[in-house]
Formats: C-alpha cells, structure tokens, sequence
C-alpha cells in the first residue's frame, strides 16, 4: 500500500504550532512542487486548515511494494518531510516531530476518509472539512502533484463522504451554542421569509447565529450594540440594519427573534420592557435566546405569554442530546468507511495485473492480426468472405481470452502475485516493466 500521511492536527499540537505549519491557498501550488522534489515523492496533497496540517503522499520507492512494507516506507520518509517542514516554516524539526503522527497503508486510508466525513474533526461531525479537504485536491491537481493512486484515494473518499451525509444523522444536529438555537427557532417557524431577527451583541457567537439564520432565509435583521461602530461592522456582513443598546425598546417591539450575547453585568432586557413590546406586538409570538453568563434577559421574562425564553443552559441540553446522535451516525459512517476502504484496497491491488493483463492482449492481438493476414491474403480481394473472416477472428480471440483474463484480474484483485507470475510464464508474456 504505497500512500501514507504525516501531519500535525488540533489533538496533538497547541494552536500556537498549528498556525505555524499553515499552508497559504496562494503560496500551497509552489510548496507542492518543492516538496515532491525535495523529499523524493511521487505523488504528493497538502490539506491545511486552521485545525490540521497533513501531507497525504505516496512515495517513489513504494510502487510495487506489498502492503506489510508501507509502513516501513513511511517511517524512512519521516524524517525528511519533518526537516523539509521545519526548512519551509523555519521551525525545529525537533519541535514539529513532537506534535507530528504519521499513518501508512490501511491506517492512511482510514484516517483521511474519517477526516472527511468530519470524524476527525474538533466538533464531530462538522461539515466544512469535506470542503478544505476537496481544497486540497484541487490544488494538488493543479500543481500537477497528484497522479493515479491519489486521484483515486481522493475520488473515493468523497464518494464516501457523500453517502456518510446522505444516509446518517452525522451532520443534522446541532452542536453549538448558535446552531441549536436557530434549531429551536424552527420549531417555532415555519417560515423565516417574513421573520424580523434582532441580535444583541456583535461578538463571535452573535456572528455566527446571524449566519445560521441568514442561511435559513431571514433578510429582515438588526444589530444592537454598546458601540454602533462594532455593530455596523457585523451588520455590513448582513446586510443588517446597526444601533446602539438605548434603541432597544422600539427594536424589541418588532423583532420576532431576539439572541442575545453580551458582557454586560445586568440585564438589558427586563420583564417590563417585555411587557410593553408584547402589547404593542398584539400578542404576536417571539422567540428569545439568551446565550450570555452572566444572563442579558431578566429570568421573569419566561412568565409572559407569547414570549418564549431559553437560555445557555438550554442550549447545552439540546447540543447534549444532539452530540449523542452524531455519536451514534459516526459508528454508522465507520461501517461505510470500511466497505469503501474495501474498494479502493481492491482497485490499488488489481494495478498489478494491469500491466500483464495488457501483455496478454496484445499478444492475442498479435497472433490473430498475423494468422489474419496469411489468411486474407489467400482470398483475392473477395470483401465479403474478408469480413466474415475478420468477425470470426475476433469472435474466437474474444472467446480464448476471456477465461485467461478473468483469473488475471482476479489474480490482481486478490493481490495473489504467485499466480500472476505463473500466468505470465504459462502465456510466455515477459516481465518487462510490471515491477
């Protein structure tokens, strides 16, 4: 098995080393080329996000390896891709081979369909990988640094990835704070076209619920903030209307959603507050998030009708019962990861017989053109008793090949070199470059 992975990821190294080992998207095209020359390998991707750094190659002395020798291949690698890291990003390499894992064969394999399918991510199950993972592939493609065996690993394990999404509950539950709360919104609407979003704060959490809303279709938002600069700026994202926290009781008024996500030490929102927009809202129902510690909304605010209120806590007891689920969908994903591990270990194995599978029908194709030519030229240009002739040449070629070369493919799938190597000597086809 002749691909391996070396890399560095949030499990094993602090944020501090991660950044360091970053590939840029501009600069990535020309690390490719230096590495695959520098280190000695044949085929070389690099996946890098905020989380990981991870060099999935195969290297030239692994063709024609059996699967038990890639793990020494790799480990013979290790040691010139951590000093060409350390060359790269001006670093140790003592530091990096301290944060550093590397994985061949199987375990290589594993290990980069888990990554896409988000199992090995820092919230299981996360989306976004797939997407820098498909990154990585392009830009390997277009630097020229991916070839038969990569393209393959890669193309397999986006199929893979497709079906894990499709057919389990990886990626349908909430797991943060902001998603579980626009998950509790849509229990309450059913439409978000006409819903009027209000957001309390402009912090990252703020940001994010913003953006899980807007994917859900609200266009109608608005940003209150203790400074109008900071919520003009989430704002502008938006496409959102900014104000300061003294607009509060005209904007609560007319929101149908409300989060919340402040520093304040006291409550910008009390029940008397709430009062007052309920009556002017006719008892129209809204729904608020107070995802602040300590909290933004006065707990009484939960007692008046049409007001629905929950808080961080809540939020937790929904992202609790949701990460079960994602627990219960990534030991389904395993059991998809192993079936197309299968298939791609099937497809690397029958590369083996691809040469000798082509000496084989060549050389039919030879005997047949030779003993079709004698044969033709006996006939004296009669063009019908040619064609006949030429369609039972084919036919029968067809027929004596079709036994020999099913063993040969199976032979290959089976990785069985034994019996390649005793097909070849039984055919008389030579050896040549099948190494």
């Amino acid at each position: 098995m002749p691909v391996s992975i070396f890399g560095i990821n949030h499990k094993t190294a602090p944020v501090e080393i991660r950044e360091k080992v970053a590939f840029s998207p501009e600069s990535i095209s020309d690390s490719l080329n230096r590495m695959l020359d520098g280190v000695g390998l044949e085929e070389v991707a690099i996946i890098s996000t905020c989380n990981r750094m991870e060099v999935v190659y195969r290297d030239k002395s692994s063709q024609g390896q059996a699967p038990d020798k890639a793990q020494e291949a790799s480990e013979n690698l290790a040691d010139k891709i951590t000093q060409w890291l350390a060359d790269e990003h001006k670093m140790s390499g003592e530091t990096i081979s301290e944060y550093a894992y590397s994985y061949s064969g199987e375990e290589a394999v594993n290990h980069i369909m888990r990554v896409a399918c988000g199992l090995d991510s820092m919230v299981l199950g996360e989306p976004q990988i797939l997407g820098q993972v498909k990154d990585a592939f392009g830009y390997a493609k277009n630097a020229g640094t991916i070839g038969l065996v990569l393209n393959k690993l890669f193309q397999q394990t986006f199929s893979l990835a497709k079906q894990v999404r499709t057919d389990t509950q990886i990626g349908e539950s909430a797991v943060s704070v902001a998603y579980a709360a626009v998950t509790l919104a849509k229990r309450i609407f059913a439409n978000f076209g006409p819903v009027k979003a209000l957001f309390i704060g402009a912090g990252e959490t703020i940001e994010l619920a913003a953006r899980h809303l807007s994917r859900q279709g609200v266009v109608q938002m608005s940003v209150a903030n203790r400074t109008v600069e900071r919520a003009q700026k989430l704002a502008d994202e938006f496409g959102a209307t900014a104000y300061g926290l003294s607009s509060l009781p005209e904007l609560v008024a007319s929101a149908d959603i409300i989060i919340s996500s402040t520093a304040s030490p006291v409550p910008v929102i009390g029940k008397g507050l709430m009062e007052k927009a309920i009556k002017q809202r006719r008892h129209r129902p809204v729904f608020m998030v107070d995802l602040a510690v300590p909290r933004d909304i006065e707990p009484e605010v939960s007692d008046l009708n049409d007001v629905y209120l929950y808080t961080v806590d809540d939020m937790q007891d929904v992202i609790k019962e949701n990460i079960k689920v994602r627990e219960e969908a990534a030991l389904e994903a395993q059991d998809i990861i192993a079936v197309h591990g299968q298939k791609y270990f099937n497809w690397l194995q029958s590369l083996s017989s691809v040469s000798l599978m082509k000496d084989f029908r060549t050389q039919f194709d030879d005997i047949k053109n030779s003993e079709l030519e004698r044969s033709l030229s006996k006939l004296s240009g009669n063009q019908e008793a040619q064609k006949v002739l030429e369609e039972f040449a084919n036919r029968l070629t067809q027929k004596f090949m079709h036994s020999p070369s099913k063993m040969i493919r199976q032979a290959g799938e089976s990785n069985e070199q034994k019996v390649l190597e005793i097909l070849a000597e039984a055919f008389d086809l030579k050896k040549q470059d099948r190494e």
